[in-house]
């Protein structure tokens, strides 16, 4: 009754004020009389005004802006992902994308869209927009340092982060003077020009260094923990320098800019000693999700803005203020968490990119076009390594380092990046560096970073050795090994309970590790013990339930896939078991939605667009990942489609041919270790006719006579209900996918197994 006296209500006065408004309309056309009034006359007019009016707002600022954004973030993507493929920092792509969208490239083959897109008179609104996503961005780097871990950690660090800056420094200087005449714009005083030459050279990329030795699972090694917080020492030290290196250029001379480094080191004090205190005791009170409203965050924001504008008319320039008012976060991880992801994600995703791209627009590789330019580059590149790396590395074999570790923290040291590129900008718009030079420069920071991955894997071969990330204790030792790789706690236990039940009497002759690896680019170097802790804490519990030792394995990983390949390989495992979870059956042919929709449905077009005629992997949702994994391994790989598997205690074995012979050891070993009930399925004759098979299956009944069912053919669909798992090899899958059976919509768990 309800609802209809509401329709009647709305009905009412949608068509009452409908009429009104027509009424309106009507009356208001006699006011035109006596006026000119110019409109069109044919449908060809009209359409010619539409085609008017949508050219005109296409050219509208915010409509080119928008349009800019969409085709930068598609682009950095893109170019991001690219990169990550070959094993390079997301970020290099992004930097390569900038260069690509510049004059460089399609500016120079795709003039005419390239106007289009980048009109001169819409780079100031690019600018600013990037130059936001900058503060942002400096406001994270400052909470991702840790400064407690800096000042517990910084004997050795500070020699060899100092070390990696006053080598390169100097160098620069030096480079300076001789190429002060030829490339110094007119009108930049020397001591400018060989500043900014200098700590262009010095700069280190703390962002990229840390997600790099994530990646390379070294960060809880004593050579992570020095060269991370060297990193950050290095990013203090040189944004200190930088303020200090702009308050000159725009003070004219050294004694001019002591004013300015006087209000710098009063502004400094302040946040210290009075700005962060306060902020302290509101992250004690507001450190969690819930209590972090829009009040408080805006206070946290209102500090971030105030500190930028307070640097910037100071003269050290606003994203100073950013760096510094991260640094003074509250020094709780989980606040410093929940804060960042608020942010990064429109600083990074939407944001940063811009500046990647106005950099580029900035960046014209025609011209170094001269033979000369192109030596002079080289030089360049060439001095900045030599500095950064052999700075580093020296002083780090100096501090009692060995070689291998001393040049690994050179390589990593020398890493430039974002950072590189930020201070360039400021040179290039405070007129110090000329667009040659900064075109130079750009390269560099390019060449510098991509060069860090390869240098690592070439310091590892000198020295015989590689990046071990398998435990000792799993290394070392002549037992059964089964590893498992997780990717959320309820996969994870599903697949540590399997892993048990094949090893439940034999542990002190077994290992069980438990591996979680998650994206690099979603991790900070102050919350990787919190992640890892929140990723095993369920697994650990559930161990504890089936009595089951384990070890842990936590990495932050930039191909996810390759790693769990290669880290089995490594620990020379026996068995690889990975989930692909639920989502398999979640509105396809194996779920109980779907065990539903085949009666309405033709089941063999759900097969084929869901599993694939040639078997799981193929055609599947998840067949690149599963593959990959495969291809890589050296050991057998089972992978658990995952019905909320609780324990395998009653199991069938479909046994196709005589190529699934090797499926009678797990079956040995769930009925030893798990005491499982095994029913073989044998739908071609497969165990009747091969000895071996016929065999190994009677000595497993003759030992269990209650655990064990031979020679069955077919099955029903109350059986397969009453079941916990099915255990079939790959090729097998693949044969009972070519046949749509009818299992599909009924099947339990599954374990698939390649030998």
């Amino acid at each position: 009754m309800k609802n209809y006296k509401n329709s009647i209500f709305y009905v009412t006065t949608v068509a009452g004020f409908s009429m009104l408004i027509f009424w309106v309309l009507s009356k208001g056309k006699f006011l035109e009389d006596g006026r000119e009034i110019v409109s069109a006359t044919s449908a060809k007019d009209h359409w010619d005004e539409f085609l008017d009016s949508m050219m005109h707002s296409l050219k509208e600022p915010l409509a080119i802006l928008l349009l800019q954004i969409i085709s930068i973030i598609l682009v950095a993507r893109f170019f991001g992902w690219m990169f990550r493929k070959i094993g390079q920092p997301s970020v290099i792509g992004e930097m390569v994308a900038g260069i690509v969208l510049g004059p460089s490239l399609v500016g120079l083959y795709f003039p005419e869209f390239f106007e289009n897109l980048f009109p001169v008179a819409s780079l100031g609104n690019l600018k600013f927009l990037s130059q936001i996503g900058l503060i942002l961005f400096m406001f994270v780097i400052g909470m991702e340092l840790d400064l407690k871990a800096l000042k517990n950690k910084a004997n050795d660090a500070v020699v060899i982060s100092h070390a990696s800056i006053i080598f390169p420094f100097t160098l620069g200087i030096s480079l300076a003077y001789f190429i002060y005449t030829h490339f110094a714009p007119d009108g930049v005083e020397f001591l400018s020009f060989a500043l900014f030459i200098g700590i262009s050279m010095s700069i280190t990329a703390f962002p990229v260094l840390a997600r790099i030795v994530q990646e390379r699972g070294i960060h809880k090694t004593k050579l992570g923990t020095i060269v991370i917080t060297c990193a950050a020492a290095d990013d203090i030290t040189a944004w200190c320098i930088l303020a200090t290196v702009i308050a000159i250029v725009k003070a004219g001379s050294f004694v001019s800019s002591l004013y300015v480094i006087a209000l710098a080191i009063a502004y400094v004090f302040l946040m210290l000693k009075v700005v962060r205190p306060f902020l302290a005791r509101v992250g004690q009170l507001k450190n969690s999700r819930q209590s972090l409203s829009k009040p408080v965050v805006a206070i946290f924001l209102l500090t971030l803005i105030v500190s930028a504008y307070t640097t910037e008319i100071i003269g050290i320039h606003a994203l100073f203020g950013a760096f510094m008012a991260g640094a003074i976060m509250p020094d709780s991880a989980k606040f410093r968490a929940i804060f960042i992801e608020k942010v990064e994600d429109v600083s990074v995703i939407i944001l940063l990119p811009l500046f990647f791209v106005f950099t580029g627009l900035r960046t014209e590789i025609g011209l170094i076009s001269d033979p000369e330019l192109m030596k002079m580059t080289g030089l360049i590149i060439a001095v900045a390594v030599i500095g950064k790396f052999l700075g580093s590395a020296i002083a780090a074999k100096f501090v009692g380092q060995n070689w291998r570790d001393s040049l690994t923290i050179g390589a990593l040291m020398n890493t430039r990046g974002l950072m590189e590129l930020i201070v360039l900008n400021i040179g290039l718009d405070l007129g110090v560096l000329s667009p040659e030079i900064f075109t130079m420069m750009v390269i560099m920071a390019l060449v510098t970073t991509f060069m860090t991955g390869p240098a690592l894997d070439l310091i590892n071969f000198i020295f015989k050795t590689k990046d071990v990330i398998v435990p000792e204790e799993v290394r070392k030792v002549d037992k059964y090994k089964i590893l498992f790789s997780f990717g959320n706690s309820d996969r994870g236990k599903s697949l540590l309970r399997l892993a048990n039940s094949f090893v439940k009497k034999e542990n002190t002759e077994s290992i069980v590790t438990a591996m979680h690896l998650t994206s690099s680019n979603e991790l900070h170097t102050f919350d990787l013990e919190e992640q890892e802790k929140k990723s095993f804490t369920p697994i650990i519990a559930e161990s504890k339930n089936l009595d089951q030792k384990i070890v842990t394995l936590f990495k932050a990983s930039n191909d996810i896939n390759t790693d769990i390949a290669d880290i089995a390989n490594q620990g020379d495992y026996d068995l690889l078991l990975v989930g692909l979870g639920q989502s398999i059956f979640e509105g396809t042919l194996l779920g109980k939605v779907l065990g539903f929709t085949t009666r309405i449905i033709n089941p063999d077009r759900l097969i084929d667009k869901f599993i694939g005629k040639e078997g799981l992997f193929e055609n599947s949702p998840f067949d690149e990942r599963t593959r990959q994994i495969i291809a890589n391994s050296k050991m057998p790989v089972g992978i658990l489609v995952d019905k909320d598997l609780k324990c395998p205690n009653k199991v069938f074995m479909p046994i196709f041919s005589k190529d699934d012979v090797f499926l009678i050891d797990y079956a040995e070993k769930l009925v030893y270790n798990n005491d499982s009930h095994i029913t073989f399925i044998d739908p071609n004759e497969a165990i009747v006719s091969n000895e071996e098979i016929h065999e190994r299956i009677s000595e497993i009944e003759q030992n269990n006579p209650s655990s064990t069912k031979m020679g069955e053919r077919i099955i029903k669909k109350d059986f397969l209900k009453d079941q916990d798992i099915m255990i079939i090899s790959l090729e097998s899958w693949k044969k009972l996918i070519d046949t749509q059976s009818i299992w599909l919509t009924n099947i339990p768990s599954v374990l698939i197994i390649k030998p």
